[in-house]
């Protein structure tokens, strides 16, 4: 006898396929009987030579011949009238995984089943020619019913995809009420009302850290002109070269204005070397304190300026009193 097909991975008229790999024959192969279209008692033979290969099932038909059918259906298979087989399985797992979805499918794959019986039939691949069973409860699975052991796709059905979004939309709500602290029973009103609340929040934070920000800049700014004009005062005062100008800037952001003023207060002016020298012959423009009368000058520089810018003294005196200075000795 030549060999016929019992199964293969095609998708069939109910909207599924079979893994081939997944159809466990062990149980068959214990007792390998051939049915007529699929009506128990109506024994025509056997299977023989089961293989399992290339992704199909295959067996070489062994006809009886004790029953009428058997005789009748041996015949028209030499003739080649006769030509097709169908297996009977019983579903042990399905997926819906889309990875093991075919064109056109509408049910979930059968990933694993049991071969229970093989037929002859007349037609293979209509709605008698593959039979498949759950829990030794046979399937019907007519065009457009539900079968809850192979049930429609619910990605094939309109109503299905808007449950199934309504329902995740609800979910979706739920979880964002929650994340609010609101009851899981929210409103969408409610949820609404939240989160303009927070973004209220939200927007009214940004302008406190932008006013924040811009009156750090407007006291940095101040702060800066403060130390630098202290600067130009220790400059003019004769306490620091002007070169060094730059450094003491620096120094003033780091140690604060007062500190810096401090510092400043502690110095003392310089005294240029040909004052020290000169015996006085000083211009009126050596005034390196800045001063303009007398009572400008502090008491410890007085005596230094009487003793060693008598030019300077005189000066100032002048601009004190409005009379000029007497003769120093």
């Amino acid at each position: 006898m030549k060999r016929i097909r019992i199964s293969n991975e095609t998708l069939n008229s109910y909207g599924t396929w079979i893994r081939t790999d997944g159809v466990d024959i062990e149980q068959y192969l214990r007792n390998p009987v051939l049915l007529w279209m699929h009506y128990r008692g109506r024994i025509i033979g056997c299977m023989k030579d089961v293989r399992i290969e290339d992704g199909e099932i295959t067996g070489e038909p062994y006809f009886d011949e004790v029953l009428e059918e058997s005789r009748v259906a041996k015949a028209q298979y030499e003739k080649g009238t006769l030509r097709m087989s169908s297996a009977a399985f019983d579903i042990i797992e399905t997926s819906d995984d889309p990875a093991q979805m075919k064109p056109g499918q509408t049910r979930p794959t059968v990933t694993r089943a049991k071969l229970v019986e093989v037929s002859m039939v007349d037609i293979g691949g209509n709605d008698d020619a593959i039979v498949l069973s759950r829990g030794g409860k046979r399937l019907t699975l007519a065009t457009g019913k539900d079968c809850d052991a192979l049930p429609l796709l619910e990605a094939n059905t309109k109503e299905s995809i808007n449950l199934k979004n309504r329902t995740s939309m609800n979910e979706q709500l739920r979880t964002i009420a929650l994340m609010l602290g609101l009851a899981d029973s929210a409103t969408l009103a409610e949820v609404q009302r939240e989160i303009n609340l927070l973004l209220g929040y939200k927007n009214a934070n940004a302008t406190l850290r932008t006013e924040k920000e811009d009156l750090r800049k407007e006291l940095d700014t101040l702060r800066l002109s403060g130390i630098a004009s202290a600067v130009d005062e220790a400059v003019a005062a004769g306490k620091i070269d002007a070169v060094r100008k730059a450094h003491f800037i620096e120094l003033g952001k780091k140690i604060g204005m007062e500190s810096l003023k401090l510092t400043f207060d502690a110095m003392h002016a310089a005294v240029r070397p040909s004052v020290l020298l000169g015996g006085g012959n000083v211009r009126k423009d050596s005034n390196i304190g800045g001063w303009k009368k007398l009572s400008e000058v502090p008491a410890e520089e007085l005596k230094l300026i009487r003793e060693t810018d008598r030019q300077l003294y005189q000066h100032l005196y002048k601009a004190e009193y409005g009379i000029e200075c007497p003769e120093l000795k």
